[in-house]
C-alpha cells in the first residue's frame, strides 16, 4: 500500500521507541487532518458553485452542510472554534447577499 502522505526529511531519526511511535502517530494525524480539510475546502467550493448558478435553495443546503463540516472539524481538532466561526460568518454574509439581491431584483 502506497502512503499518499509526503513525508518530510528528517533531520535526526528518532533513538527511542516512543519517539518512533511519535513519528508514526504524526503521520497518521497529519494524514486526517488533510483529508478533513480537503473535504471543507470542497464543500465550501461547491457552495460558492451554487452561489454562481443562482440556485439559492441548493446554495442554502449547501450551506447547511458546509456549517456542518466545520463544526466536525473543530471537533475533531483540525480548526479552531474562531476560524470556523469566521468562515462560517463570511458564508453567510455572502448567502444573505444574494438572497437581498433576489429578493430586491
Amino acid at each position: 500500500m502506497q502512503s499518499y502522505v509526503q513525508k518530510q526529511e528528517v533531520k535526526q531519526l528518532p533513538n527511542t521507541k516512543g519517539a518512533k511511535k511519535r513519528v508514526k502517530v504524526i503521520e497518521k494525524k497529519t494524514q486526517r487532518n488533510r483529508m478533513v480539510k480537503s473535504k471543507v475546502k470542497t464543500a465550501i467550493k461547491k457552495f460558492e458553485d451554487a452561489l454562481t448558478n443562482n440556485s439559492l435553495e441548493e446554495a442554502k443546503e449547501k450551506y447547511k452542510e458546509t456549517s456542518k463540516m466545520l463544526d466536525k472539524a473543530v471537533n475533531k481538532g483540525v480548526f479552531h472554534k474562531n476560524k470556523s466561526s469566521r468562515k462560517k460568518s463570511q458564508l453567510a454574509k455572502r448567502l444573505n447577499e444574494h438572497i437581498e439581491k433576489e429578493e430586491t431584483g
